[in-house]
C-alpha cells in the first residue's frame, strides 16, 4: 500500500505525485466513501489558501465528492481553522483544507477534518489509503449526484467567531499592531478582526498573486514583520503562515517571541483565571525544557507528544487539557477551536498583555530558555535507516549519558523527506553543541548519508 499521508495530511509538489488531479480525485472518492454515514444528504466543505495550484486541486476533489453523491460547499481562501470550525457549524460530514501551510507556492497539500472538526486519526487515514488502491465503488446513480455551491459569507462567519473569543469588555484601542498575513489564507480576515476590535492595523503580506505565499513574509520569515514593527513604532507584530494555523509574534523592539513563551503566557493566564483544565499543558518533544520547568513552578504538568499538532490535540482530548501547542507556533486552545489557530491564539496573548498593562517585552518573557541546538542530516534511503547502525546508537547513548537528567536529546526522522533532525538542550551550551556534533558525526560516517 502506498503511503501518502504524512505528519499533517498530504503534501508535495503541485502536479506531481501525490498532488495530481488523478490522485486527488481518488482521494475524494475514498474519503467520501469512508464518511458516508447513513441515508441523509451528505455534505463536504472545502477551503484553500492562495496558491495557484488550488485552482487545479479544488475541482478534482469536488468532482470526486460529487461522484459519491455528496454536496460540496466551497469556502474559497480561508484559514485552516475556519475550515475546521465551519465543518462543525454547517454540520458537514467532512472538511477539506487545500494548503501546504508554510511551504513555498510550488507545493500544495490536503488536510482532512472529520464531522467533529478534528483532524483524522492515523487509523482513518490508513483506511482511506487502502480504499484509494481499490477500484472505485459506491458511486452515486446519475439522479443522486452531489451539487457544488459557494458559501458567500465565509469570511464574515469566521471573523465573528474569532472576535467572540476575545474577552468581553476588552478592546485593542491604543495598540498599533503589524500583522503579516504571508500572502496567504488570512489576508482578508486577520486585518479585519484586529481593526474591528479597535487596533491601529499595519497589514503586510496581504497581496496574494498565486506565487508569493510565504515568500519572504509570514511566520517562516519574521524578519519582514520585525522591520515593519520598528519602522512603524508598533507595539507588537503578528505573523501567520500560509494557512494561518501557526503564529509567530514579536515585541515592541522587534524581537521574536517563540511559541513556548506564548504558551507559557496563556497557561499562566488560564491558571490564574481558573480556566485551565487538566492540570497543565501538552507540548511536543521539541518544546524547551525551560517551559517544562516553568509549568512545574506553577504546580502544573507538561505532557509531551511527538511532533505534529494533531498528536498534541489527541493527547489534549485524552487528558482533558485545554491548552497545547508546538514551539513552532501551532497553539491549540480547545475551549474555542479543534485545531491550531494563529489569530485566535494571538488574541489570547493580547488579552493577557492588556490585563497586565505591560509591554509585550515584559509579559512574554516568562522563563529563560535552556540552550538548544537543532541540526539536520540528509541521508539516502537506499542505504537503510542510519539510526539502526551500532555506531550511531553508541553515539546517541553517550550523548544522553553526558547530558544526564539536566538535559535531553531528541532524534526525529522527518515524516516528509529523508532527513534526520538532531536536537539537544541543557543548561551548558558547550555540552549541547558537543552532544549534537558527536551524533551528527556518527550519522555522517560511512555510506549512510547521501
Amino acid at each position: 500500500m502506498r503511503k501518502i499521508f504524512g505528519t499533517d495530511g498530504i503534501r508535495g509538489l503541485a502536479n506531481a505525485e501525490p498532488m495530481t488531479p488523478e490522485t486527488m480525485l481518488r482521494l475524494a472518492l475514498a474519503a467520501g466513501r469512508r464518511f458516508t454515514r447513513g441515508t441523509h444528504r451528505h455534505r463536504v466543505v472545502i477551503g484553500k489558501d492562495t496558491r495557484l495550484s488550488g485552482y487545479m486541486i479544488e475541482p478534482a476533489l469536488t468532482a470526486g465528492f460529487i461522484a459519491m453523491g455528496m454536496d460540496v460547499t466551497l469556502l474559497g481562501p480561508v484559514p485552516t481553522p475556519a475550515v475546521a470550525m465551519l465543518t462543525r457549524s454547517l454540520r458537514a460530514d467532512l472538511g477539506v483544507m487545500i494548503s501546504a501551510s508554510h511551504n513555498p507556492y510550488a507545493d500544495n497539500g490536503v488536510k482532512l477534518f472529520g464531522p467533529d472538526g478534528f483532524k483524522l486519526s492515523d487509523e482513518i487515514e490508513a483506511e482511506i489509503e487502502r480504499a484509494m488502491e481499490a477500484p472505485a465503488n459506491g458511486l452515486a446513480p446519475a439522479a443522486e449526484l452531489g451539487r457544488a455551491r459557494r458559501l458567500d459569507d465565509t469570511e464574515g462567519r469566521y471573523i465573528e467567531f474569532v472576535k467572540a473569543t476575545f474577552p468581553k469588555g476588552l478592546r485593542l484601542e491604543g495598540l498599533k499592531i503589524v500583522v503579516d498575513c504571508a500572502n496567504g489564507a488570512a489576508y482578508k480576515v486577520a486585518p479585519a478582526v484586529l481593526w474591528e476590535l479597535g487596533a491601529d492595523v499595519v497589514a503586510i503580506g496581504r497581496d496574494p498573486n498565486g506565487f508569493n505565499i510565504n515568500e519572504k513574509c509570514g511566520a517562516t520569515h519574521p524578519e519582514t514583520m520585525q522591520s515593519a514593527v520598528v519602522a512603524h513604532g508598533a507595539h507588537l507584530g503578528i505573523a501567520l503562515d500560509g494557512d494561518a494555523d501557526r503564529l509567530i509574534m514579536v515585541d515592541e523592539h522587534g524581537r521574536v517571541i517563540d511559541g513556548d513563551q506564548l504558551m507559557a503566557m496563556i497557561v499562566q493566564a488560564f491558571a490564574r483565571d481558573g480556566r485551565l483544565s487538566g492540570g497543565g499543558l501538552v507540548a511536543t518533544v521539541m518544546s524547551n525544557l525551560g517551559l517544562e520547568r516553568f509549568a512545574e513552578g506553577l504546580g502544573l504538568r507538561m505532557v509531551r507528544t511527538k511532533v505534529g499538532d494533531r498528536y498534541v490535540i489527541e493527547r489534549m482530548r485524552a487528558d482533558g487539557i485545554n491548552v497545547g501547542g508546538e514551539q513552532s507556533g501551532h497553539i491549540i486552545l480547545s475551549d474555542y477551536a479543534t485545531t491550531g489557530d494563529g489569530l485566535l491564539a494571538a488574541l489570547q496573548v493580547l488579552a493577557g498583555a492588556l490585563q497586565a498593562q505591560k509591554p509585550m517585552s515584559e509579559v512574554t518573557r516568562l522563563f529563560e530558555p535552556y540552550p538548544q541546538l537543532l541540526r539536520n542530516v540528509r541521508y539516502t534511503r537506499e542505504t537503510g535507516d542510519p539510526l539502526q547502525r551500532d555506531h550511531v546508537r553508541r553515539a546517541i547513548a553517550g550523548a544522553e549519558a553526558a547530558l544526564g537528567r539536566e538535559g535531553r536529546i531528541v532524534i526525529r526522522p522527518s515524516g516528509t523527506e529523508p532527513v534526520i533532525r538532531v536536537m539537544a538542550e541543557a543548561s551548558d551550551p558547550v555540552l549541547v553543541r558537543r552532544s549534537v556534533d558527536d551524533i551528527i558525526a556518527a550519522l555522517e560516517a560511512g555510506a549512510a548519508v547521501g
